[in-house]
């Protein structure tokens, strides 16, 4: 395969990961003219799974509030044959995850918790 040209080929890049035993995609989104496909994930290890399977070099994260709800959003893209495949995990974040990461001595949350 040259290049990602029609639905058949990139749906069948999916298929082929699917084949070696990566969890199927939850949501799976092929813009028209097949130039940008968007596969989210339901987990960490299926995000690393498919990133790396892909050889995803740029990694982004982002940490959002959603309505009063913690979101962190981790993207991992390549462009393959001139499209652009991103792999998308939302997952949510609890305020303790977050007060984990501004306090300055994180051990008094371990002796906090015994």
């Amino acid at each position: 395969m040259t290049e990602l040209a029609t639905r058949a080929q990139a749906f069948g890049l999916v298929a082929t990961g699917v084949a070696s035993g990566l969890s199927a995609p939850w949501r799976l989104y092929l813009a028209r003219g097949c130039r940008y496909l968007s596969l989210t994930v339901g987990d960490r290890s299926e995000w690393d799974a498919w990133r790396i399977h892909l050889g995803c070099p740029e990694l982004s994260v982002r940490v959002y509030d959603a309505g009063g709800e913690i979101r962190r959003a981790s993207v991992a893209e390549v462009v393959l044959d001139g499209c652009r495949i991103s792999v998308e995990l939302v997952e949510e974040v609890g305020t303790d995850d977050l007060d984990r990461l501004l306090t300055s001595d994180p051990t008094s949350f371990d002796s906090e918790e015994k």
